[in-house]
């Protein structure tokens, strides 16, 4: 029996220091704040509590017998050891909920209810001294277990159930961290309470419910991989993670996106080597109006607050003390600057239903004509709409989505030329999208690449059907985006795929904007020679739209240039457009470039653009864009 004793002093000893060590730990770091930190910290102190007890216990043990004052000093330490570990599982069913998200703030009768096991047992605990329903000690001052600690254990067990449903519910969108480290938990406590109920003078309980507790801090308390190490406060996946758990456990939360505009302007002007300097100040005033571990920092300027347990008027309140605020300079550094910001307020779940759409919210573009501070309601709509296409686009490809209709173009005496590919999308969801909506978003998110393949190979097995040379074209005409014609390898990249699906590269003219050739000129002349050295044709776009580069029409050596249809209709409407119409026709046929007119819509167009000698036609004049078979039916 001593040495018994012995081992269960040591064993209490060694509990008492690893939740010492836990405890300095989590003060030090400051981890106080939030609710599972304090949970986690009154699990720790119950534990101190208890290996405490099991020291008093141990060392009075033999003096009881002999001695009225170590005998009560022996009772005193089991009775604490009961009362305070009866309400260590509740608070671990607590500790669980509050690691996956749950609240039950939104329900206090929730709290109540799951909370009636541990009245029930803690009030049977708390009687004992009178009752002995518990343990109880016989007149040889020996202690004995009662039927009472059987429904301790069962009240016990209902909170690692309960929690384990938590967990087992939650587990496809637990961090693979959390899972692997709350299943330690549960393993250490579980295996601790099974080797003091088969060896009940092994007093193990306490030690392997502290070791599992340090397991807990180390990869649940300490947050380090959701920190932001230079600013301080949660980072983007933090934001990921938090706005999943917020969806499945929350009625409604109030989410502020909180845009900094004007960074870069900032930064050059206070020359400052701290890129995130203006993260750094805006946070620390922002703490003082929520907890820190509401605010997070999604990307440098891109700054979230997840509004926890906050009212309409509160939340309305802080967004009004951050717009005052940013009616004021800051100062970074030693310079006084004003930061440019752009608020967004939006409800989850009726606004945000995952964590891609507060990630879009977050770091989508503004609309450049931006006139407000403040974005709620129906202000969002434009970001909203924008993260729903952007969906579209995403799942596009893979559900058939897209589909290239083609324009003919014709010679000026009416004959058939050719056809001009155009990309038309319509989406399970969204129903008909058009180009000029999905197209930026597809060069935004880089999936334009993709698509444009998906068009070139679409083209090319027309082509290869023979269908087009029946019908008497001589070219289909592709577009080329801005993003794809700059990609590495671009130029190779078209060629194997025109060479793998055998079609006759002279068949193929592809057009450019006006505005890519000014974009980078050099690399895409490079660009344009290649493909142009391999037989393709090429055709500028929209001419007259964007940034007339005449050096690049010669210097490029393209086969024709499309007048914008904007050239057209002025021309009809007043004599200055018919003057900027006819000379730019003079201008370009002294080029030695053939000459599409878009837009044509009337014979009196006709007749002016055969007067000036222009080449070729397009327009709904002549037919709309269409399905490739209403294409061959029409020109049938």
């Amino acid at each position: 029996m001593i040495d018994s004793m012995q081992t269960a002093l040591g064993f209490s000893i060694a509990a008492i220091m690893i939740c010492a060590v836990n405890l300095a730990y989590m003060h030090i770091n400051g981890y106080t704040s939030k609710t599972n930190n304090r949970l986690f910290i009154a699990m720790l102190y119950i534990l101190l509590l208890n290996a405490a007890c099991g020291v008093i216990t141990s060392l009075t043990y033999d003096q009881r017998l002999t001695s009225d004052t170590y005998f009560m000093i022996n009772k005193v330490g089991r009775y604490v050891y009961f009362v305070s570990h009866t309400a260590l599982c509740p608070l671990m069913y607590f500790y669980v909920a509050s690691i996956i998200g749950r609240s039950f703030r939104e329900n206090p009768w929730s709290s109540l209810r799951n909370a009636l096991p541990f009245f029930v047992s803690e009030i049977v605990v708390v009687l004992n001294p009178v009752t002995g329903w518990v343990w109880y000690y016989d007149s040889m001052r020996e202690f004995h277990r009662n039927w009472g600690e059987t429904l301790v254990y069962i009240s016990a067990a209902v909170y690692f159930a309960m929690a384990l449903i938590f967990i087992i519910f939650r587990w496809k969108v637990l961090a693979k961290k959390r899972k692997t480290t709350l299943i330690f938990c549960f393993c250490m406590a579980l295996s601790g309470v099974l080797i003091q109920l088969l060896i009940k003078q092994l007093r193990v309980e306490v030690l392997f419910e502290a070791i599992g507790f340090s397991g807990a801090m180390i990869s649940l308390e300490n947050e380090d991989d959701r920190t932001n190490a230079s600013v301080g406060v949660y980072n983007r996946l933090a934001l990921a993670m938090d706005i999943d758990s917020a969806i499945h456990n929350y009625k409604s939360l109030n989410i502020v996106f909180l845009r900094v505009t004007n960074r870069e302007v900032v930064n050059r002007l206070t020359r400052s080597t701290n890129v995130s300097i203006i993260d750094q100040v805006v946070c620390e005033y922002l703490q003082e109006l929520v907890h820190k571990y509401s605010i997070y920092l999604s990307n440098p300027g891109h700054i979230v607050l997840m509004l926890y347990h906050k009212d309409e008027a509160q939340t309305e309140e802080i967004i009004r003390k951050i717009s005052d605020r940013f009616n004021s300079v800051w100062k970074l550094g030693n310079k006084d600057v004003f930061l440019n910001a752009v608020i967004m307020r939006a409800e989850l779940p009726r606004m945000i239903s995952s964590v891609s759409d507060a990630l879009y919210m977050s770091d989508s573009p503004l609309p450049e004509d931006l006139d407000k501070v403040i974005l709620e309601e129906e202000d969002l709509d434009y970001l909203l709409r924008r993260a729903a296409v952007e969906a579209a686009v995403s799942r596009g490809l893979d559900e058939g989505s897209f589909e290239v209709y083609y324009q003919p173009t014709y010679n000026i005496d009416g004959t058939l030329h050719g056809a001009e590919a155009l990309l038309r999308m319509s989406d399970s969801e969204l129903g008909k999208l058009y180009p000029d909506e999905f197209i930026p978003i597809a060069e935004y998110t880089g999936l334009i690449d993709d698509i444009d393949d998906f068009v070139l190979r679409e083209v090319c097995t027309f082509i290869r059907s023979g269908k087009p040379k029946e019908l008497g074209m001589e070219c289909i005409n592709v577009n080329l985006s801005v993003v794809q014609c700059m990609r590495q390898g671009f130029a190779k990249h078209i060629i194997d795929i025109v060479e793998t699906e055998e079609v006759e590269k002279s068949f193929i003219n592809f057009e450019i904007t006006e505005s890519v050739s000014a974009t980078d000129y050099k690399l895409f002349s490079s660009v344009v020679k290649e493909l142009k050295e391999a037989g393709f044709m090429f055709s500028m776009d929209d001419y007259g739209t964007g940034y007339s580069n005449i050096n690049a029409i010669f210097s490029l050596n393209l086969d024709v240039i499309k007048i914008d249809k904007s050239i057209l209709w002025n021309a009809e409407k007043n004599e200055a457009g018919e003057i900027v119409l006819e000379n730019t026709v003079r201008m370009m046929k002294q080029m030695n470039k053939k000459i599409l007119v878009e837009g044509v819509e009337t014979e009196k167009q006709i007749e002016i653009l055969k007067k000036m000698g222009v080449d070729y036609l397009q327009g709904f004049y002549f037919s709309k864009p269409i399905p490739k078979n209403e294409l061959i039916d029409l020109l049938k």
